[in-house]
């Protein structure tokens, strides 16, 4: 394998041969140039893409998993249903705010070492949320563990940029796209099988088997950091994480408090506000977190966007489609989960042809073409629905699924590969910033345009509610989570019939708008990335 600018930038001064052998109080030098820890042996490539897939399929599953162990979590630990939700916000708001900051420290400090203390938090908070004895205890594990996983994919996706170059860089990216791919497709389905073979509490539990596996393989592996980098820039990591968390709380928020509301209102307020001090800061200040001189780049400014048009319909689909497959579709559990398999298993097996795709077409493409097709897939979910059109409903989502599978390939090495080697962590975590907080907006929105559609339908039939009852909201949350026994027992079949008509209103509408988000995602990559400025390791090409 052919060594990358990176790899030279990083290499450390040629010595006696003599010198360069392992000994405890030196580092050892890897075939790439870059350093292991002193006293231990240089690891080869194969190494280091397994322990960060592993950890990408790790963190996806506590995006998506989770969702499936809320109702008995609510029941076990006597919780309502705003503190239960937080188990899913709690998570996505850390991971969404802290991205961009554990990119920037990961160039600084290390990558590797990042990576291994990003996945000893995020083991220890799984364990504290699978053993919390209230449902208080598991919201902030939760926030806890959001910030572990920050930590391990800016730094895991910084890690693999540095390992490998050209052909084997697209390889390494296809399988880490894959990896992500599988964790989020599998999520809802291991989850579903843990809580029926076990309880809720394995759910989180297995994360810590798996961080622990991820930490034995990982302890070794060469470290690489931004040589220019000397500080952290401070005030933009407290002006721009309390934006993003600020942004993600009010859209969070915003289903039950109103849209309208002084909380969502004075959240985004905030968020704007922060926002604004985040560019001045970055501006003036002499060593900034993000260069903002690379929005200049329309290349860089599409390609750290193309997650959203993805993400914000996959996350959604992922939480959402279960519960409306078991309420509105009557599934079990189980059959929820597989009824997502023609969507998921596109996005797990597409990326692990990336090279051959790169030859034939172009990473310019494939990042187009996958949101293009996701768009359609989503106009024609628009006439389907679980009950009397099951085969389009699966035909529509294989559809999606390649959509999304095509562009989890090659979006990640893309991310890294418009900027400078040494600016890969702080490339990664804008990128993934961006990833995470589509996929926590996405899921919001989603969920209050259910939520609104439902309560509409309902409200217009209060009289027939039995009085003493529970009200249009309470038994529109329920009918949006796949319980319908609170509408059933209210108004009988007539406001069940009536509630699933207005739930599945809502179903059209959020097609529609998720299919014109990717639909921008396609237009955007198609005029604004211009080949050239993809270079050689992003193509799959030996540099």
């Amino acid at each position: 394998m052919s060594k990358s600018p990176a790899d030279s930038e990083l290499a450390p001064p040629r010595t006696d041969p003599e010198q360069t052998a392992p000994r405890a109080d030196s580092a050892a030098r890897t075939p790439e140039g870059r350093t292991t820890p002193p006293g231990r042996p240089a690891v080869g490539p194969t190494r280091v893409l397994v322990a960060i897939a592993l950890a990408a399929v790790m963190l996806p599953i506590s995006v998506t998993g989770p969702g499936v162990a809320l109702a008995d979590m609510s029941g076990a630990l006597h919780a309502s249903a705003a503190s239960t939700q937080w188990v899913l916000n709690a998570y996505n708001v850390a991971f969404t705010a802290f991205m961009l900051a554990a990119g920037s420290a990961a160039d600084l400090f290390g990558r590797r070492r990042l990576f291994l203390s990003g996945t000893a938090v995020f083991g220890l908070a799984s364990l504290v949320a699978g053993t919390a004895p209230t449902i208080l205890l598991v919201d902030l594990a939760r926030f806890v563990q959001g910030m572990g996983a920050a930590a391990v994919l800016t730094s895991g996706s910084a890690l693999l940029a540095h390992t490998f170059s050209g052909a084997a860089r697209a390889r390494a990216f296809g399988i880490f796209g894959a990896s992500i791919g599988f964790g989020l497709a599998m999520g809802p389905f291991v989850s579903g099988l843990l809580v029926g073979v076990a309880s809720w509490h394995a759910v989180f539990l297995v994360n810590v088997l798996l961080g622990a596996v991820v930490l034995v393989l990982a302890r070794p592996l060469p470290e690489s950091k931004n040589p220019d980098a000397r500080r952290v820039d401070l005030p933009g990591v407290l002006t721009f994480t309390l934006a993003l968390m600020l942004l993600a709380l009010g859209f969070v928020e915003g289903p039950s408090q109103g849209w309208g509301g002084a909380v969502t209102l004075g959240s985004f307020a905030g968020a704007a506000l922060f926002l604004a001090l985040f560019v001045v800061v970055e501006l003036r200040v002499a060593e900034p977190m993000f260069d903002l001189s690379l929005l200049r780049r329309p290349t860089f400014v599409a390609i750290i966007w193309q997650p959203v048009s993805i993400v914000f319909a996959f996350a959604a689909l992922l939480v959402y489609l279960p519960p409306y497959f078991q309420g509105a579709g009557g599934a079990g559990s189980t059959m929820s989960g597989a009824m997502l398999l023609p969507l998921t298993l596109p996005v797990f097996i597409l990326p692990l042809f990336t090279p051959t795709l790169v030859r034939l077409l172009s990473v310019r493409t494939l990042l187009a073409v996958g949101p293009a097709v996701l768009a359609v897939a989503l106009l024609l979910m628009t006439f389907t629905d679980p009950v009397s059109s099951r085969t389009g409903l699966y035909a529509a989502l294989l559809l999606a699924g390649i959509g999304i599978g095509l562009a989890f390939g090659v979006m990640d090495n893309a991310a890294v590969s418009v900027v400078p080697a040494e600016r890969s962590g702080m490339a990664s975590g804008m990128f993934n910033t961006l990833r995470v907080a589509g996929e926590t907006i996405g899921v919001a929105c989603v969920g209050g345009l259910l939520l609104t559609s439902t309560r509409q339908q309902l409200a217009a039939g209060d009289s027939g509610t039995v009085s003493g009852g529970p009200d249009s909201g309470t038994m529109a949350d329920d009918v949006v989570q796949g319980r319908l026994g609170s509408v059933r027992a209210s108004g009988g079949e007539d406001l069940v019939d009536r509630a699933v008509q207005g739930l599945q209103h809502g179903w059209s509408v959020v097609y529609v708008v998720l299919a014109c988000v990717a639909l921008a995602g396609a237009i955007a990559i198609f005029t604004m990335v211009r080949d050239r400025d993809l270079d050689q390791s992003a193509s799959g090409q030996d540099a």
